[in-house]
């Protein structure tokens, strides 16, 4: 069970299959079909990921020399639209006069704040690869901020999902493809998550597709239902011990320094890192949180002892395999590590200035002022509709 997660996606006895049969509009006049087969060996690295191979087959009865209507490049696809990444994405696109088509699948709660932004929405899974294809007619660019849920495989979504995304964006000629990815995930194979962002990156690269690579930090928006929050509310904080520190941005920053990296021609075939201006470790975020709020936090520090012991004993089951995957990441993100990167050459390359991004300390007393503001409000009319008997 200690395998690396290359030779967790595939095992020996994968055979050579079908994934499945994607059709395409008549006006592509092809047949599509996407296969898995083993591979051996990748760049200085042994893969045993099962690489898919798209075959295009040209209809001779069906020629139409005619030139086709062209794609618009404000036209865009933004796959994990209703994501902490992907939503502002969105908005930012349509900000900026983007005609912006959401991916989104199908669900009990509609979506239905991208439509009111002004955003079309389109129903599809990326784990069923024939609802692929329909979404990415007239669509110039891709951008993909999706992320498999939790209840999910890891690989369903973020390996098997994202391969059969980018084969079909290349089969049906989308002009760039954007991939988020994650800080570091070349150096830590042992997690599944990790490696699968790393496996993906060079999947994307291979294909051809006109793309950029974009590593993540971490986000400031999940340090308020992690920390802010609970503190707030009084409830127990959840830490390590470790001094892992991460250089969080606001994920408004990511969206705008997305769209100077995508209309900047030059950073084709670029791997970008965006980091924020500092790296914090978890108890330096709890503090600044107390500070900001005027209240101890009450928090509850897990060893990552604990959190190796518990990877350990999840592998245990086949059925706790997922969980264990997710608590490998745990394990990094709790380690002696830094997830920061300079930003000095990645600023000059896109044009912007480093004080335009935000820093923790802005954000988080933003959300801290507004909210505390508003508590008082809601006090102050609570205590003007009192009926005194």
């Amino acid at each position: 069970m200690a395998s690396t997660l290359y030779a967790h996606l595939a095992t020996p006895t994968l055979p050579s299959r079908k994934l499945s049969s994607l059709s395409c509009p008549t006006m592509f006049h092809s047949a599509l079909s996407f296969s898995i087969s083993p591979i051996g060996t990748t760049k200085g690295k042994h893969c045993s990921l099962p690489k898919v191979v798209c075959n295009a087959q040209s209809a001779p009865a069906a020629v139409n020399l005619a030139p086709g209507t062209p794609v618009r490049p404000t036209s865009i696809l933004v796959v994990g639209a209703t994501g902490t990444l992907g939503r502002q994405v969105v908005r930012r696109a349509l900000d900026e006069g983007y005609d912006v088509r959401c991916l989104v699948r199908p669900r009990p709660a509609p979506a239905d704040f991208l439509r009111d932004w002004g955003a079309t929405v389109v129903n599809a899974d990326l784990s069923k690869p024939e609802t692929i294809p329909a979404t990415l007619v007239g669509v110039h660019t891709v951008i993909d901020c999706a992320t498999g849920r939790p209840e999910e495989p890891i690989k369903t979504v973020d390996w098997e999902g994202k391969v059969a995304l980018i084969q079909c964006a290349k089969a049906m000629g989308i002009q760039k493809f954007i991939f988020f990815s994650i800080h570091n995930c070349d150096k830590h194979p042992e997690v599944p998550l990790m490696e699968i962002k790393h496996c993906t990156e060079k999947f994307l690269r291979d294909s051809g597709l006109n793309h950029v690579v974009i590593r993540l930090c971490g986000f400031m928006q999940g340090l308020i239902g992690q920390y802010a929050v609970p503190i707030l509310e009084e409830k127990s904080v959840w830490g390590t011990d470790a001094p892992t520190r991460i250089a969080y941005m606001d994920t408004q920053d990511i969206a705008r320094l997305t769209f100077i990296a995508l209309r900047n021609e030059n950073i084709n075939g670029k791997l970008l890192t965006f980091a924020g201006p500092r790296a914090w470790t978890t108890q330096e975020v709890i503090t600044l949180c107390e500070r900001l709020a005027g209240q101890d936090a009450n928090v509850t520090t897990v060893p990552v002892s604990v959190l190796r012991f518990t990877r350990q004993l999840t592998r245990l089951f086949e059925w706790t395999n997922d969980v264990a995957d997710r608590l490998a990441f745990s394990e990094v993100l709790t380690s002696d590590t830094v997830f920061s990167v300079p930003m000095a050459e990645t600023y000059n390359l896109l044009g912007v200035d480093a004080k335009d991004v935000s820093s923790l300390e802005k954000y988080l007393q933003d959300y801290f002022t507004n909210i505390l503001k508003k508590l008082k409000d809601l006090k102050a009319q609570s205590k003007q509709t009192d009926i005194f008997f």
